[in-house]
């Protein structure tokens, strides 16, 4: 009776609400903390995406969704001029992870599988999205070149945000089935 009221409280409007924020305000201030700007497109290198991911990873489609406006926001300070499309691009890419680990723990049970295939398949949209954008703006050629960058800064996140996700489920294991419900099988 009592694990279905905690799993209550971690499912409800607030919580999440809560949760979404505190990343989205993660997110700008690790993306303006560090990045490498790329003078050839104006775009940057950032460690924003870590936390994106481990928002989504960690508290679904909706918190990952929120951790990615933390993205614009570090934009209309860095790079005014993807402010839009890095709100599309990073609010879809922390949805997708977050819809993508959950469609996924329903049919495998590796965490570990799931998070590096939901991170992949967002990472690649997000890469996909500023290759689009940055070939309309400057050009295929000059948006070829940010594609590594975004590529490493993709794997990068990947390499950070799982360990990250699986010491949270570990310092907290009940975390697991409250976030998870059901598909987890422990």
């Amino acid at each position: 009776m009592q694990a279905k009221l905690v799993a209550k409280k971690y499912n409800s409007v607030s919580f999440q609400i809560a949760v979404a924020a505190i990343f989205a305000a993660l997110v700008a201030v690790a993306t303006l903390t560090f990045f490498i700007p790329i003078p050839v497109t104006g775009g940057y290198f950032n460690f924003g995406d870590t936390l994106i991911y481990v928002a989504a990873l960690l508290f679904g489609p909706f918190a990952g969704l929120f951790a990615g406006m933390g993205a614009a926001i570090a934009d209309v300070v860095v790079a005014p001029q993807y402010v839009l499309v890095t709100f599309v691009v990073k609010t879809i890419e922390g949805c997708l992870v977050g819809l993508f680990m959950k469609l996924f723990l329903s049919k495998i049970k590796s965490f570990t599988l799931c998070s590096v295939f939901a991170v992949l398949i967002g990472g690649f949209e997000m890469v996909l999205g500023y290759f689009v954008y940055e070939s309309f703006l400057n050009g295929r050629a000059v948006a070829l070149l940010e594609v590594p960058v975004n590529v490493v800064q993709m794997l990068f996140g990947l390499v950070i945000a799982v360990p990250i996700m699986h010491a949270v489920l570990h310092v907290f294991p009940r975390f697991k089935n409250y976030l998870y419900g059901e598909v987890c099988v422990k």
